[in-house]
């Protein structure tokens, strides 16, 4: 399987947003997830980095938000 974790960086944590994730897509303001089972989430957030090694994809609030 190659789906990824996303995650919210806040300060020093790594938190936990979807597992399973299979696509992300843009949207105004921010990124919606789906992951394999259908679930969606809606994250307004910038991608930080991704490591694709790990399968994680990390985001971080904008500083505006």
């Amino acid at each position: 399987m190659c789906e990824a974790s996303a995650y919210l960086l806040k300060d020093n944590d790594q938190e936990l947003i979807m597992e399973a994730v299979d696509t992300i897509e843009p949207e105004e303001g921010g990124f919606k997830l789906v992951n394999i089972f259908g679930e969606q989430k809606f994250v307004r957030a910038a991608i930080h980095s991704l490591s694709l090694v790990d399968h994680k994809v990390f985001f971080k609030k904008n500083d505006e938000s």
